[in-house]
């Protein structure tokens, strides 16, 4: 019979030379929780009232910004009636023309304070009836045949520039801009009377 051999694991201490090294002795972290550690905290309101208040601040920074980003003419910041390249071709166009009806407001302004303005007995009648009798019936008569034209023209040339994009609501959103005064129109105008592009602010 074959003697069984007994083998004994060596006890001895691994050589300082060994090939494989021992490690840093902790895990490495995962890139999330690294990054999620660099984040600073976010502070929650700590009432109901606070949260308001931050809200109404948000909301009013983002009306400011989106206030100046339609003075620049940035379409991104338009409300949806004003984008659109249909809506722009209707601005421009009427930007670009002179009309009766942009008098309206001025004018009406004009017969409001002639109306106040404290005239003698014998000449208060002769100027109420030039006023109320001849003026403000010729002004709204011109306004309302400028806005019908104003309308039909801009759908008209409209339709053969954009003969695959929906015209709808285009001829009134030209005529009440062809009523504003030209300052006050909003989006800013971006053409000059007679087509001229208006140049950049400083």
């Amino acid at each position: 019979m074959f003697r069984r051999t007994q083998t004994t694991a060596d006890d001895s201490p691994a050589s300082a030379n060994d090939p494989k090294p021992a490690g840093k002795g902790r895990p490495t972290p995962k890139r999330r929780d690294a990054e999620g550690r660099r984040r600073q905290p976010v502070n929650a309101p700590k009432n109901r009232k606070e949260a308001y208040k931050n809200l109404r601040e948000r909301q009013a920074s983002e009306r400011v910004k989106a206030r100046e980003g339609m003075l620049r003419g940035d379409e991104r910041y338009f409300p949806v009636r004003d984008k659109g390249p249909v809506r722009k071709f209707a601005r421009d166009w009427v930007d670009s023309h002179r009309l009766i009806s942009q008098y309206f407001l001025p004018f009406s302004l004009l017969i409001l304070l002639l109306t106040w303005i404290p005239f003698p007995l014998e000449v208060r009648g002769y100027v109420y009836a030039a006023v109320i009798t001849v003026g403000w019936p010729l002004m709204m008569v011109c306004v309302l045949l400028t806005s019908i034209w104003v309308a039909w023209k801009v759908k008209k040339l409209t339709a053969e520039k954009f003969p695959d994009e929906s015209l709808k609501g285009v001829g009134f959103y030209a005529a009440m801009r062809a009523l504003q005064i030209r300052k006050l129109r909003f989006p800013p105008p971006a053409v000059l009377p007679g087509g001229r592009p208006v140049p950049p602010k400083d």
